[in-house]
């Protein structure tokens, strides 16, 4: 019999005169219905139970609780509500303690609110994280938090969605003791030992004081909202979470749960919750690749990098970060000395940020050797190349890693576009090879795009997962084609823009209506910040094989043609006067617009922002439902976290491939059709895009199907 059905959710045992509770559902013992019932019930019976003093609140196992049950989300709600439960632990008119070990999230620690008295062991984590999937805490956490600790801790604890440690919370006064001992258990026997001794009742959290001082709490609230205008712009939640604390402050402690509740089920309603909710499960559901199920990850321990360029550094940092052996090598010691000032760089801006030490520094730091002699590689696990993109130089690093790495080493290239499978097939051991696309500053970019060759081994994929982990990186298993799933689907929506430029709206209206979608820059935005010459020099790559028939937008090469790259060069389709940050529009750029419009025979004509929208996302979504279709992305949400955390994408949509059903694919499809009259080769519809709207369904149910 296994142990979720032995026990029951919750679990009463007497000892001598406190009853201590037990959450049982692990693995963090989460809010399950079955679990709300039951410890609804145990509270009720210890109220008549004369031989109980106190209670005492548990988690099993390593853990207190973890919140809500995540097997429930977007289900019907059954009773008892949370709410219901915690207003019964905090109204017990015997005291309650909260032993807290492991993690107390969102509800979990909603609940340890409602205790009179709470004990954390070191080593626990706490923090209301509901703001990461566009809630709010909906069982008075609004209320009783800021009643604890004051309005400016609690909007930055219910803000950011971080978590804090034991010793954090002892010290804003979430919590009244750290315990000693290693169990939960223990610790909170002790301290309600103590407690009845001292003749300790009651202490309801909603009486606590910390909002008394109410000018000081009013601009805290202030200052918050200033901020959350600044950052997180056109997000409903955290403005939620400001005006419930707000409520906190203003009305009585009942008003205030009513106006919680009002304020969590516009959020649970929202179409921004639907999108993180999405983007959260995608998260977990993009580590399941076909290899990570067949095959074990080879070790992993000493890295190289080969390149110390912008791209090779960034790398370089990420594995020392992750507490591996990094060997730099470089062509010459100029280029060698380079690759190291640029890696001492990132860590030098840590240190002038104050987020790390020197000392810090050094240790790390040590972890690096570098040298010319690719025979230093001899005992790598896996060495990632990140020179230039020119296959030719690509090819040349691999026929001297071929010569050296030991048998069983991990090849990658660190490529944006180029055939992964013609790098294999040069080599003596194609199955050892894979691609690792980064995304610049490589220490910085959560997403590693893993690119799988057909020759490759099940294991060095699963391996290539393994380093993801270790470096802390969001990783998307893509196929080999042109760009992978990022940078093709890139290359499409980015021709649509410009065919918008050519045909009339300017540079700086196209950005304007994409940040007012959520992007934090707009295409042009992004191009300068990339540099020109990159796009140019792809463009120049393709130009042999460019479809004749295809429209070709010129305004990108005549911005080249001047060296006008973007913020390295102080202009590109902006102008940047004072440096990176000080970017304005530049008339000399509207005028070549002006020329090359005038050079193609087209008459500007005026677009409305929804249409600007309307198109990019059209252009994105199909060239999206073609990549997923060739098989080049296993899943629509693996476009969906490809975007997310690679691309700026808003993740409180999504996703565009969730924008995509949100938003109706039968529109998407209309849409299309209807741009296809002034240009059917670009408009094509993508075959999976006309399927699903013939079959009625989405893309999310292409989801499920892996």
């Amino acid at each position: 019999m296994s142990r979720e059905t032995a026990l029951p959710p919750v679990e009463s045992a007497l000892h001598e005169n406190i009853l201590v509770l037990t959450l049982n559902n692990p693995p963090v013992n989460a809010l399950s219905v079955e679990v709300r019932c039951a410890l609804l019930a145990a509270i009720d019976s210890a109220a008549d139970n004369p031989a109980v003093e106190a209670l005492l609140l548990v988690g099993a196992e390593r853990h207190f609780c973890g919140g809500a049950d995540i097997r429930e989300f977007g289900q019907t709600p059954q009773p008892p509500a949370l709410p219901d439960v915690v207003k019964r632990i905090e109204d017990s008119a015997k005291p309650v303690v909260a032993a807290i070990q492991g993690v107390a999230l969102g509800g979990g620690l909603e609940i340890a609110l409602a205790a009179h008295y709470r004990v954390a062991l070191s080593g626990a984590r706490l923090g209301l994280p509901e703001v990461l999937l566009g809630l709010l805490p909906g069982a008075g956490g609004t209320q009783r938090l800021p009643r604890l600790i004051g309005a400016q801790a609690a909007l930055e604890l219910m803000l950011s969605g971080r978590q804090l440690n034991a010793e954090e919370a002892l010290k804003l006064g979430l919590v009244d003791h750290v315990g000693e001992a290693d169990q939960a258990l223990i610790a909170g026997l002790a301290y309600s030992r103590q407690l009845l001794a001292k003749g300790g009742g009651v202490r309801r959290t909603r009486d606590a004081q910390a909002l008394s001082e109410q000018e000081t709490q009013r601009a805290a609230i202030e200052a918050a909202r200033q901020q959350v205008a600044q950052k997180s712009r056109g997000l409903l939640s955290p403005q939620h979470i400001i005006q419930a604390v707000e409520t906190a402050l203003d009305h009585a402690f009942e008003d205030g749960l009513r106006e919680e509740r009002r304020l969590f089920l516009e959020c649970l309603d929202s179409p921004q919750r639907t999108g993180l909710v999405h983007a959260f499960f995608a998260e977990r559901e993009v580590l399941k690749a076909p290899e990570t199920r067949a095959a074990m990850p080879r070790p992993l321990d000493q890295v190289g990098v080969v390149g110390g360029g912008t791209m090779g550094a960034g790398i370089a940092v990420a594995a020392l970060d992750a507490g591996l052996l990094v060997t730099l090598i470089e062509r010459d010691q100029p280029a060698l000395a380079r690759g190291c000032e640029n890696i001492e760089k990132v860590y030098d801006a840590l240190i002038s940020k104050g987020r790390l030490s020197a000392a810090e520094k050094n240790a790390t730091l040590e972890r690096l050797s570098a040298s010319t002699d690719y025979q230093t590689l001899d005992q790598a696990d896996l060495v990632i190349e990140a020179v230039f993109e020119d296959m030719a130089a690509k090819q040349a690093v691999f026929a001297e890693l071929d010569r050296v790495c030991k048998a069983g080493a991990v090849l990658a290239s660190n490529t944006s576009y180029l055939d992964i499978n013609l790098i294999a097939d040069s080599l003596s051991r194609p199955s050892d090879v894979i691609g690792l696309h980064f995304f610049s500053p490589a220490n910085i970019m959560k997403l590693l795009e893993i690119v799988v060759p057909d020759k490759v081994a099940p294991e060095v994929v699963a391996t290539a997962f393994a380093l993801a982990k270790k470096l802390r990186k969001v990783p998307v298993r893509a196929g080999v084609c042109d760009g992978f799933i990022g940078n093709r689907i890139l290359a499409v929506y980015r021709q649509a823009a410009d065919h918008m430029m050519e045909d009339g709206a300017s540079p700086y209206q196209i950005d304007q209506a994409l940040r007012d979608f959520g992007f934090p820059m707009g295409p042009f935005q992004v191009a300068d910040l990339a540099g020109g010459d990159i796009g140019w020099a792809t463009r120049q790559r393709k130009a042999a094989t460019r479809d004749p028939r295809a429209r070709y937008v010129q305004i990108a090469d005549r911005l080249c043609e001047r060296g006008w790259f973007g913020q390295k060069t102080g202009r590109g389709y902006y102008l940047y006067a004072q440096g990176p940050r000080s970017a304005s529009q530049d008339p000399e750029v509207l005028a070549i617009i002006d020329t090359e419009r005038a050079r193609a025979g087209i008459t500007p004509r005026v677009f409305s922002n929804p249409e600007i929208l309307r198109r990019y996302m059209a252009a994105m979504i199909n060239e999206g439902a073609n990549v997923v279709h060739e098989g080049i992305a296993l899943r629509p949400l693996d476009v969906d976290i490809t975007f997310i955390h690679g691309y700026g994408f808003p993740r409180h949509r999504g996703g565009p491939l969730k924008y995509a059903d949100q938003y109706g694919l039968p529109q998407v499809l209309a849409d299309i059709r209807e741009f296809a009259e002034e240009d059917p080769l670009f408009w094509t519809a993508s075959p999976l895009l006309v399927q699903l709207v013939e079959r009625g369904e989405n893309f999310d149910s292409l989801n499920h199907s892996h």
